[in-house]
């Protein structure tokens, strides 16, 4: 059995990861920010389907809270087999023309400097000497391809860093059994959308898909979940898109 930690692991994608973790029987430990509630819930629905479930609240793009989220995972669930870096915050569409500085440095302080600091810790402490050294995904966006023209291009560049990371850190830690991957999910139905003011756009934009719709948190987390797993032991420096053909 596999001990995962996920960061923003209370909502959308990472809760809906979380409980396609639990339901194989693996332990997980789920971090967020500032919503309470939303965590004792995704613990409840985690424990619901048997899983171990541990909830820790602390900011990803601060150097010592991502330390000791790590440090408190492993304390107490021993060893990780894998991290999931999803915390990300996405802010009001506008054109880059618009953006205040202070919005530039948070979406970059969370979005990037947040994903290397938590790539960080899992590349320090998933290697082992046991054939395989774990896995991590990290969760990017159709975005960092599309660009997000007149929406979110700040939240787009943040991405897009996301995608160099994962090849460049692939080809680090491949060497130590350590498979890197990302998923790259199109427009999903999950409360990101109503953070950026728009509360229907996946809804709205998912029709024009060649799928005809948006998708749910749930088939990111089947991708997320594969990855992984043993099953894609032979697969590093991949990004999944799971975007409806977008």
């Amino acid at each position: 059995m596999k001990t995962i930690l996920i960061t923003g692991g209370t909502r959308g994608i990472g809760r809906a990861t979380a409980l396609a973790c639990a339901e194989k029987g693996w332990s997980v430990a789920l971090t967020f920010l500032h919503d309470l509630s939303a965590a004792a819930e995704a613990a409840r629905e985690v424990s619901a389907v048997g899983g171990r479930v541990i909830t820790m609240q602390g900011d990803v793009s601060a150097e010592s809270d991502v330390v000791s989220l790590f440090n408190e995972a492993e304390s107490k669930l021993g060893p990780l087999d894998g991290v999931v870096i999803n915390a990300g915050i996405v802010a009001p569409s506008m054109r880059l023309a618009d953006m205040e500085g202070a919005r530039l440095k948070r979406m970059f302080e969370v979005n990037v400097f947040g994903a290397y600091l938590c790539a960080r810790e899992a590349s320090r402490r998933l290697p082992r000497d046991r054939g395989t050294g774990g896995s991590i995904v990290l969760i990017s966006s159709a975005a960092s391809r599309l660009g997000s023209p007149f929406e979110y291009v700040d939240y787009a560049g943040s991405k897009a860093a996301i995608d160099t990371l994962t090849v460049g850190l692939a080809k680090e830690l491949g060497p130590q059994g350590v498979r890197v991957n990302a998923v790259r999910p199109g427009l999903i139905e999950t409360e990101i959308h109503a953070s950026g003011g728009q509360p229907d756009r996946a809804r709205r934009l998912g029709a024009g898909t060649p799928m005809g719709r948006a998708g749910r948190p749930e088939e990111v987390a089947a991708a997320i979940v594969w990855l992984l797993d043993d099953d894609a032991s032979y697969t590093t420096g991949a990004i999944l898109d799971v975007a409806g053909g977008r």
